[in-house]
């Protein structure tokens, strides 16, 4: 019997621009790390919590990794109880999916843990719950990617339908953090309930150019179609030097550049690691002006998901 396990969740870019809560794919770095362990006592403790400034609660009802835990010991009727270890290996707030990854984490470790031999799909309600925490919405464009791995699209959510789709072998994300904090829930009651036709009609066009660039192998169709006229003026408003930062992702070569999730981070894609870094160097330059903290990323689609780190 498997009494400790560690996993990683990776983080993952939503949006994509015209895919606002129904696409996202997840990158290689960076990611969340969770431990495991079972205990005797029927009890799910938070033992520790790494890399969140004590931002976290301990309080497992109220913790994005805690919530899936107690949901999933309640419906098999689990025995004895766990510890929780989370190892926040990424910004907190950084619309990179902090939450998504966390929620994911303990999903996938209770699955392995406990031998639940649930399905990805199966598995998929229980991180949503734990997502809804942070986000104070039901949406899966980052739980999906984080889970499945590779690039998803979320046709629907009642019921729940997940297509996954092919990524280019050499599509390259280029990935901006600044240190501003945006808080996701307060972020969403700014955003228009209403679209005018003809900015429904454009972003319709390019969330298919989108699908369909991504089935033809077509990086450029998939740059083309890389335009938000809904979410993005809003947003981009809350990001310093935002349009700055993404005329240098464009200079230095990107096909397409937007907002991650409900942002500060912004993503740009390409078609070659040398000019995904380039991308990189430039964007942090270009905050650089104003004098914010930056990190930044350069990852190919990560096509896994979560992994297993060990076992014992």
């Amino acid at each position: 019997m498997t009494k400790e396990i560690k996993v990683f969740a990776p983080a993952s870019v939503s949006n994509i621009a015209c895919g606002f809560d129904t696409m996202g794919f997840a990158v290689d770095r960076p990611g969340d790390e969770l431990v495991l362990r079972r205990i005797e006592e029927k009890s799910i403790v938070i033992k520790s919590i790494t890399g969140d400034d004590g931002c976290l609660t301990k309080e497992v009802s109220k913790n994005t990794a805690g919530l899936p835990i107690i949901e999933l010991f309640k419906d098999f009727n689990l025995p004895g109880g766990v510890e929780i270890e989370l190892h926040k290996k990424m910004p907190l707030g950084s619309g990179l999916g902090s939450s998504a990854a966390s929620a994911v984490a303990a999903a996938f470790a209770m699955n392995n843990l406990f031998d639940l031999n649930l399905t990805n799909m199966e598995l998929l309600p229980y991180a949503i719950k734990g997502e809804e925490l942070a986000s104070g919405a039901i949406h899966a464009d980052n739980v999906a990617p984080c889970l499945f791995g590779g690039f998803i699209l979320i046709r629907s959510y009642d019921p729940i339908d997940i297509i996954e789709l092919p990524v280019p072998d050499n599509l390259y994300c280029s990935i901006l953090h600044l240190d501003v904090k945006i808080n996701t829930k307060e972020s969403r009651k700014l955003l228009p309930t209403e679209v005018p036709l003809n900015l429904a009609i454009k972003h319709w066009g390019n969330t298919a150019g989108l699908i369909a660039g991504l089935y033809k192998n077509d990086i450029a169709l998939i740059g083309r179609a890389i335009e938000d006229f809904i979410i993005e003026p809003i947003r981009g408003n809350f990001i310093p030097n935002y349009y700055k930062i993404k005329q240098a992702a464009y200079n230095a070569g990107a096909v397409g550049c937007n907002i991650s999730g409900s942002g500060p981070s912004v993503f740009a894609l390409s078609d070659n690691a040398e000019t995904a870094k380039n991308i990189s160097r430039d964007m942090e330059n270009a905050a650089g002006e104003i004098n914010i903290k930056t990190c930044s990323f350069v990852s190919k689609v990560n096509k896994v998901g979560p992994k297993i780190i060990y076992k014992n």
